[in-house]
């Protein structure tokens, strides 16, 4: 449904967004990460057909979006950064006008105003104006217009900032549910939200994609991926940490803490152990040594550590 390639931005002298190309099919919500000014929303700006590219090909269902921008933009749901509305209409004037710019009309016009407010939870302010709302609720205004079409393709740049955790929730589950049927592109800073939500994810630094895979994939790259922490009663910290490091799998063995007769250490693999090899290495001694075992914990890998190794923090942000 989008397919992105060789995408090229520049303001002045400054790359914002530098050759990049991606592909998101039905079905697939796509998790757009990186840090202020990484060309997040320059990207998605582009994909929109809210500005064009410097250089770079950008098709949405079968349209490029330069050759055929309303045929594209008919496919598409797109909520901005800043959820952005006119504050002076109620809610449902404001739903309602956009229902209109989308070529809605009579019963389809109610029909679609009435099913984005249920599905973002609009009843209680529906008459209420905009800028009376509270920041959650005019964001999921702004949401509901971006809906209001029933879109193929979702466009929702950081579509859960300022909600409070129940409302963050909703929205999650909203965005997976359709998700299921659109092909949904978010930009989050929130890291759980790519496990609750994505298929697949993609790290942008400086322009450019630095990672792209399933979050499963994305926390193998980490550093603790596959790491195993190991607590035994009754035996010193520092005769459970040598013994370990004798394994041919541990790379390196870390002391975490002694307490109480308590012996807490990390090992780390020496190569990639997917099927536990490690850990089970750690239990055959543990057996081996009467060892009173209390924990064996194989570490997934952590998404906040990945994103931190590969990118770069000193970026001036760039809108």
């Amino acid at each position: 449904m989008i397919k992105v390639q060789n995408l090229r931005k520049t303001f002045g002298p400054k790359v914002a967004v530098n050759g990049i190309s991606f592909n998101v099919d039905k079905g697939e919500v796509l998790g757009f990460l990186g840090p202020n000014g990484a060309g997040k929303s320059t990207t998605m700006r582009m994909v929109t057909g809210f500005i064009p590219p410097t250089a770079g090909k950008i098709t949405v269902g079968s349209f490029d979006i330069i050759e055929k921008p309303l045929e594209a933009k008919r496919l598409i749901g797109y909520l901005p950064e800043n959820a952005p509305s006119y504050t002076d209409m109620t809610v449902h004037g404001f739903l309602s006008f956009c229902a209109e710019i989308r070529g809605l009309r009579g019963d389809a016009k109610k029909k679609a105003v009435s099913r984005a407010v249920e599905m973002c939870f609009l009843e209680n302010v529906l008459y209420q104006s905009v800028e009376t709302l509270s920041k959650g609720y005019r964001h999921r205004t702004c949401f509901a217009q971006s809906i209001i079409h029933d879109p193929e393709v979702l466009i929702l740049d950081e579509p859960t900032d300022g909600l409070d955790p129940n409302q963050k929730h909703e929205i999650r589950t909203l965005i997976k549910r359709m998700g299921e049927k659109k092909a949904i592109i978010f930009s989050t800073h929130i890291l759980e939200e790519v496990d609750a939500v994505c298929s697949r994810a993609i790290i942008i630094d400086r322009g450019q994609i630095v990672a792209n895979g399933t979050p499963e994939e994305l926390r193998s790259k980490s550093q603790s991926s596959g790491a195993v922490t190991v607590s035994v009663q009754g035996s010193s910290s520092t005769l459970v940490a040598q013994q370990v490091g004798q394994l041919s799998l541990a790379r390196k063995v870390s002391i975490v803490s002694e307490t109480n007769g308590r012996a807490v250490v990390r090992v780390t693999a020496s190569e990639p152990s997917p099927d536990h090899d490690l850990a089970r290495s750690i239990a055959d001694l543990a057996r081996k040594e009467g060892w009173k075992l209390e924990e064996l914990h194989t570490e997934e890998g952590r998404l906040d550590e990945v994103f931190r190794s590969i990118t770069r923090s000193d970026v001036k942000e760039v809108k």
